[in-house]
């Protein structure tokens, strides 16, 4: 890793041998969790549960994020390539899906060093923000199988306002662009290969969202689109009376209505009932479990 870290559109120049850049990271991984995850998309979670890794740091820190205290947080112990091999090694005897890696863009150059010591035989599922340079995803790509990114915001106001970063979509687009071209390969209803553009649907947010339906409609891209209802209040959100309450049917119904209406065909759509806190991991060290 460079001494001066420009990995992410922050480019913020931290030694993160000496200290944390931006985004809290090191010059070794910080693993918060690890386990079998039942609830993602059921072709990602399959029958015995996503093999996911929950790593500390995030380079955008969305407010309302459900995983607040470990991506503004220093938790989670540090590992070097060998123990992150290791770990991809474990949840394979486990019987996980997939190896799912969760925020773990900040730490493309170690995770390519720990996929050199231990390929798994199963899935690498990348699992991110999009706030990411086409670069950094070039760099890593080879080792990843499924892509599953968010694509949070168009308005750069609305992203300003949530994360303190105005450039969210310019960033993000060129992101999603290149993870969505990667075409969808199943066995037996579990996805092997492809691509699930994610869009979290926030309170008074809605012709945010149908501006980014317009955007992916117009990729034409092989990508599946997963719609989700689930926000609930969290994280630091105190000054934003806005998000201390949860959607209504009628803003979901609005946006997927939309989306339907766009002719979307590859489509994952989310019950309200999803918002609930039961479905946040656990991340306490009160329990080896994350649920």
């Amino acid at each position: 890793m460079s001494q001066q870290c420009t990995l992410c559109p922050l480019e913020c120049g931290a030694d993160r041998k000496k200290h944390p850049g931006a985004c809290g990271g090191e010059d070794a991984v910080r693993i918060v969790k690890y386990g079998l995850h039942p609830y993602e998309e059921p072709c990602i979670s399959g029958k015995n549960g996503s093999g996911t890794i929950f790593f500390g740091g995030c380079a955008l820190r969305c407010a309302f994020c459900q995983n607040f205290e470990i991506s503004h947080g220093q938790l989670g112990r540090r590992a070097d390539a060998a123990a992150l091999a290791a770990l991809f090694a474990e949840l394979e005897e486990r019987g996980a899906e997939n190896i799912n890696l969760v925020t773990a863009a900040h730490y493309i150059p170690q995770l390519i060093q720990a996929f050199r010591l231990h390929r798994p035989k199963i899935p690498v599922v990348y699992n991110t923000h999009s706030y990411e340079k086409t670069d950094a995803l070039q760099a890593i790509d080879p080792y990843i199988d499924i892509y599953l990114p968010d694509l949070k915001f168009y308005s750069p106001d609305i992203s300003a306002r949530y994360t303190g970063k105005s450039d969210y979509f310019r960033f993000a687009r060129e992101a999603v662009r290149f993870m969505a071209q990667r075409e969808a390969v199943f066995e037996n209803g579990k996805m092997l290969r492809g691509c699930i553009v994610r869009h979290l649907v926030l309170p008074l947010c809605t012709n945010d969202s149908l501006r980014l339906i317009d955007w992916f409609s117009s990729l034409q891209s092989p990508a599946y689109f997963s719609l989700m209802g689930q926000y609930t209040p969290c994280g630091d959100i105190a000054r934003f009376p806005e998000l201390q309450r949860r959607i209504t049917p009628r803003e979901y119904k609005k946006v997927r209505d939309y989306l339907l209406d766009r002719g979307a065909e590859h489509v994952f759509l989310q019950q309200l009932s999803a918002a609930d806190e039961r479905f946040i991991p656990d991340f306490s060290s009160d329990t080896d479990t994350l649920f």
